[in-house]
Parts: structure tokens; C-alpha cells; sequence
């Protein structure tokens, strides 16, 4: 049995994703070495993290940003207010936006919780002008690439009902490409993105888990001999700390970026 994953606290969000979203954004947004002056549209928005990014390192004309959840859209224009950017609730599958509305068009860590992923891509494609950049970049949730994974297998292990993305599959590489290319995009290429993050203890990594929207209802709820054996068995899980105590850990992204035609398809 599995639960749907809820944002909807966008200080706790940021402490849980937000801070391994900076990471890898940082390197993806090296890797797509954007002109000044470009009309952007983050697709998931979530607490504005990454648009935050595309405000401090590449000199937007404009940024628009899409999300499910008031909560985090709540949050996101808490640190980029109008007429830098716009925060608006939105369905992936059906973006609020006409035709050749934007230079780029970006689905930040985002496209395994799209129900439709093809559609989602056809989306942003449709929405971009011609010659326009449309990219991803996500967690390889397959592959074990989630920075939390963890602690996903450890809830699996005790028959504890974890939190799941609908289209997991859509975050591997050879998905992506399908999607790229079903959507009618060109020049399509692909990267894999590898950050890391280090805790001050486990601690540290414990409260930051708790207070996240994936695990942290269910460890919550859990009976304390239950969440100390669960603690127990994830330190074994995890790697050794550092002399101080501190816990580096890594996680791994894959991207993709094409180039709009302006005959967006949908398969």
C-alpha cells in the first residue's frame, strides 16, 4: 500500500528538497547555459527554490511559475514578489498559457509526479516559441538516485506504507528521450547530475526527515520502540560519519534538454 505525497509547507519543504534542489539546479543550469533577458516558466514551482536559481544566475526577462499547492506558491512569492516573477496555481497537464509564451520551459524535479508525463512534456513544448529550450531534470527514482532513498527502502523493509510519485519510470533517462522526442523536440540531449549534502550529525538528517512531506507523516505515527528500531536499522543503512560526526550523502539526477519545433505533439 502506498500513500500520495503531499507539499504543503513550504519552510519545511525547503529544508527537506530545498536544499538538494540548490545543488543540482546549480549544475543543471551550468550545463543549459542560458542568454540573458529569457521568459521562463517553472513547471512545479513547489516553494520557488529553483526559480529563485533562474533569478540569481541567469538574468530573466521574466519568470512564471505553476504549482498544485497554494501552500508552497504561498512561500515562493515570499522571495520573489511581482513583477519579477508570477505565482499561479496550475496543472502540469494543462498550462494556464498560450502558444510561443516563453523562451524556456523547465520541469525542475517534477516530472515522475505528473499522472501523465507526455502530456506534461507536450505542454511545455506547446508553450515554448520555436528554437526555445524545454528541459527537465530529475531524481533517477528507479535507480536510487532519491537523496532519501534510504529511507524509503527501510519503511518498505518494516511493511510501512511509504509515499509514491505516480510516474516513477518517467525519471530514467531512456524514458526522458521517449518524452522528449514524442513531443516533437530536436537536439535533444542528456546528462546525469551528481550532488552531495552533508548533515552536521544524524541527528541533523533525522529532523530534516521528519519534518519532510514524504516520510515524515508516517515515522510520526509510529509507536517509539517502532521508530527506534526504524532509526537504528537506517543508521546501518546509511553511510559511516566523519570524525565530527557529520553525514555526507549523495543523490543522483538525470536531465534532459530539446529544442522546440512550435509543432508540439501529444503521444
Amino acid at each position: 500500500m502506498t500513500t500520495q505525497i503531499v507539499f504543503d509547507d513550504g519552510a519545511a519543504y525547503d529544508r527537506y528538497m530545498g536544499a538538494w534542489s540548490r545543488l543540482v539546479a546549480a549544475k543543471f543550469l551550468d550545463w543549459l547555459e542560458p542568454r540573458p533577458g529569457l521568459r521562463w516558466l517553472d513547471v512545479g514551482c513547489g516553494n520557488g527554490a529553483f526559480s529563485m536559481m533562474i533569478s540569481e544566475r541567469c538574468a530573466p526577462a521574466m519568470i512564471n511559475g505553476i504549482d498544485p499547492s497554494e501552500a508552497q506558491l504561498a512561500f515562493a512569492r515570499t522571495r520573489l514578489p511581482p513583477p519579477m516573477a508570477q505565482f499561479e496555481r496550475g496543472d502540469a497537464m494543462a498550462l494556464p498559457f498560450g502558444d510561443d509564451s516563453f523562451d524556456a520551459a523547465v520541469m525542475p524535479l517534477v516530472i515522475f509526479f505528473v499522472p501523465d508525463p507526455a502530456l506534461g512534456v507536450a505542454e511545455m513544448a506547446r508553450v515554448v516559441r520555436a528554437g526555445g529550450a524545454v528541459a527537465s531534470y530529475s531524481w533517477d527514482m528507479p535507480g536510487g538516485g532519491f537523496p532519501y532513498a534510504a529511507v524509503n527502502e527501510e519503511l518498505r523493509a518494516m511493511n510501512i506504507a511509504t509515499a509514491s510519485a505516480p510516474s516513477p519510470d518517467a525519471s530514467r533517462i531512456d524514458r526522458l528521450v521517449e518524452l522528449w522526442t514524442g513531443a516533437g523536440l530536436e537536439d535533444i540531449e542528456t546528462r546525469e547530475i551528481v550532488v552531495e549534502r552533508t548533515f552536521a550529525d544524524f541527528d541533523d538528517y533525522w529532523q530534516t526527515i521528519i519534518g519532510g512531506p514524504s516520510a515524515g507523516r508516517q515515522l510520526r505515527g509510529l509507536p517509539d520502540a517502532d521508530r527506534a528500531r526504524f532509526t537504528a536499522r537506517l543508521r546501518e543503512r546509511l553511510p559511516a560519519p566523519d570524525a565530527s560526526g557529520a553525514l555526507t550523502l549523495s543523490a543522483r539526477a538525470n536531465a534532459i534538454r530539446g529544442v522546440a519545433t512550435g509543432r508540439a505533439e501529444v503521444r
